[in-house]
C-alpha cells in the first residue's frame, strides 16, 4: 500500500484546528504521515496541538506564507502521496483510504481529485464545491479543482518545483496549471473527499480585489493572457462593490446601468491586461448580466462571495 503525507499550514486557527487535525487523524489509515507547519501562531493553535503531540509532527516557526508553510511540510516528509489540507478544512471519513486505492490500481497518475463540500464555521453544509470530469483546456477557464480533495505523488514535486511562495491566493491553481500544461497525468474520483470551509473571515472573501490582481498577473505569464471569463469575474467584483459602497439601498432596481458598467469596466480590463478588446468578451458582459443582473445584485447585498473558481 502506498504512503502518504499530509500537510496542514497554519496561523492563528484555533477555533478550526482541532477539527482539521481530528479528520486527519481518524483515518481509517495507518500509513499516515501528518506534518503541521504553523506560522508563530498567538492564539491557542499550539495549546491544541500539543495534545497531539505523540501523532503528528510540529513545525513552529516564522514563515513567509501559507505556501512556504506547504512547502515545508512537504520538504520534511517522504510520504509517496501528499495531501495539502488547511487548518479550517477537513477530511471526509475514509478519504486518504478511498485516495491511496484508487492510486495504487493507477500509478500512471500524477494527481487525483476528488468531489468537496463547502461548510460554514459550524460544519454546515453549505453546498457541493463545483468540480467536473478532467479536462485541461477547462481548468484554463475554471479551477474546478478543490484544493483539499486534491493528491499527488512526490514525483510531481521532483519534476515541477514546490509551491511558487510570491503567491498568497492563487498558488494552488497555479500549481494544478503548471502541472497540466507540463503534461502531469490527472484524474477525477467522483467522491467525496473533504469539506472546504467558507466563513466571512476566509482569506480570499475578506481581499476580493487583491485576489483578482494576483490572479490576472498570475494567468498573464502563464498563459500569455488573462482569459475572458477571468476578466469578466472581475469586472462583476469591481461594479459590484462600487455599488455597494456608494448606493447600497437602491442599486438593486437598476439593471441596465448595471450591466453597462460591467461591460464598460471588461473593457478596461482587458486592454490593461491583454491591450485587446475581444468582441466575445464584450458579448459574454453585456448577454448574461442583463438576463441575470437583478438576481446577481440581490446576492451582492452579502458582500461575500467565494473567490474566483478556487
Amino acid at each position: 500500500m502506498l504512503s502518504i503525507a499530509v500537510v496542514t499550514p497554519t496561523l492563528n486557527q484555533g477555533r478550526f484546528i482541532e477539527r482539521t487535525v481530528r479528520s486527519v487523524l481518524e483515518q481509517h489509515s495507518s500509513l499516515i504521515e501528518y506534518v503541521v507547519c504553523d506560522g508563530g501562531s498567538t492564539d491557542d493553535t499550539l495549546h491544541i496541538l500539543d495534545g497531539y503531540a505523540d501523532r503528528l509532527k510540529l513545525i513552529s516557526e516564522p514563515d513567509r506564507g501559507q505556501a512556504d508553510a506547504v512547502n515545508k511540510g512537504v520538504r520534511v516528509t517522504s510520504g509517496e502521496i501528499i495531501g495539502w489540507l488547511n487548518s479550517d478544512d477537513v477530511y471526509c471519513s475514509d478519504a486518504v483510504s478511498r485516495v491511496l486505492e484508487f492510486m495504487a490500481s493507477r500509478p500512471e497518475l500524477d494527481v487525483v481529485y476528488g468531489d468537496a463540500q463547502v461548510i460554514d464555521a459550524h460544519d454546515r453544509v453549505l453546498g457541493a464545491y463545483y468540480t467536473e470530469p478532467w479536462n485541461p483546456a477547462r481548468l484554463i477557464e475554471r479551477c474546478y479543482l478543490c484544493q483539499p480533495a486534491v493528491f499527488f505523488r512526490r514525483r510531481v514535486i521532483e519534476r515541477f518545483g514546490v509551491f511558487d511562495e510570491q503567491l498568497h491566493y492563487c498558488m494552488d491553481y497555479e500549481y494544478w496549471l503548471r502541472l497540466a500544461t507540463g503534461g502531469a497525468a490527472f484524474a477525477y474520483l467522483p467522491e467525496m473527499l473533504a469539506g472546504s470551509r467558507l466563513y466571512p473571515e476566509t482569506k480570499t472573501l475578506s481581499s476580493r480585489l487583491a485576489v483578482h490582481h494576483e490572479l490576472n498577473t498570475m494567468l498573464s505569464q502563464r498563459l500569455g493572457r488573462v482569459p475572458d471569463n477571468w476578466l469578466l469575474s472581475h469586472a462583476h467584483t469591481l461594479v459590484e462593490l462600487r455599488r455597494a459602497r456608494h448606493t447600497p439601498s437602491s442599486f438593486v432596481s437598476h439593471a441596465l446601468p448595471y450591466a453597462l458598467e460591467v461591460v464598460a469596466q471588461s473593457a478596461i480590463l482587458s486592454w490593461r491586461w491583454n491591450h485587446a478588446l475581444p468582441r466575445s468578451l464584450l458579448t459574454a458582459a453585456l448577454g448574461p448580466v442583463t438576463r441575470g443582473a437583478r438576481s446577481r445584485l440581490g446576492q451582492s447585498r452579502g458582500a461575500a462571495t467565494t473567490r474566483p473558481a478556487s
